[in-house]
């Protein structure tokens, strides 16, 4: 079997059964920790409004780094009105450590004007409320349900991106595509913590690089692992 080092493909080209989906989220539900108590949302924030901020700062940036802009910003400002007063200098300033500075700035300004004329200041508790708003895709605003909301959604980050091509629970390009296969694959029962699982499950066996496929516990239904098995065999 050719080495996990090596060049890989996300994607499993192919779809698992439906009747395979539901074991691989029964076995993820054994294997992996839920939801937690009193989980928060995007980088730990405690409202809906800092975590849109937070989920429009984490664009290409290293956790640490969000973190630290994210601070920094509401050091300065934790609302729309107090936002918008600020100089865009300051803002940029600011979220520097995330980098994109200046786009997200822009972002950030333009998402603060339409909060404010459009609900009142108040973040939408719905998908299509949250990506009505400037900066915010369908990631962030599946993060934001699920976290600060509690809606039953599998947010795709790149973790569960990555599984989810692999394994064939869904066969997507982009993170988008994926959100929008896997809410119509998993079974309903799964959809509260399906995130959790998936996202866990990324981080702990299925890595990007060298994963951990021997301790596996769908290795058997994942598309991916057999057509890397069949390819190390007639190599």
């Amino acid at each position: 079997m050719r080495s996990a080092n090596m060049p890989k493909s996300t994607r499993s080209l192919a779809l698992i059964s439906e009747p395979d989906v539901e074991t691989v989220f029964e076995r993820l539900r054994e294997a992996m920790p839920g939801r937690t108590k009193n989980a928060k949302g995007p980088k730990g924030q405690p409202d809906a409004y800092r975590s849109c901020i937070s989920c429009m700062l984490s664009a290409q940036s290293l956790d640490s780094n969000t973190a630290k802009a994210a601070r920094a910003l509401f050091a300065l400002a934790a609302s729309p009105e107090e936002m918008l007063a600020l100089e865009d200098e300051a803002i940029a300033q600011a979220i520097k450590p995330c980098g994109l500075y200046n786009m997200k700035t822009r972002n950030i300004r333009k998402f603060n004007q339409a909060l404010l004329a459009e609900h009142g200041g108040v973040v939408p508790d719905t998908r299509s409320g949250l990506l009505s708003l400037p900066g915010i895709g369908r990631k962030c605003a599946d993060i934001v349900m699920s976290f600060t909301f509690g809606a039953d959604v599998i947010a795709v980050d790149t973790h569960v991106h990555r599984v989810c091509n692999r394994i064939g629970l869904t066969d997507a390009k982009t993170a988008e595509k994926t959100a929008e296969q896997i809410e119509q694959r998993a079974p309903d029962w799964a959809m509260a913590d399906g995130h959790f699982w998936l996202i866990q499950f990324g981080k702990r066996v299925c890595t990007s690089r060298s994963p951990k496929c021997d301790r596996c516990p769908v290795s058997d239904l994942c598309l991916w692992y057999q057509r890397e098995t069949d390819a190390g065999a007639t190599s």
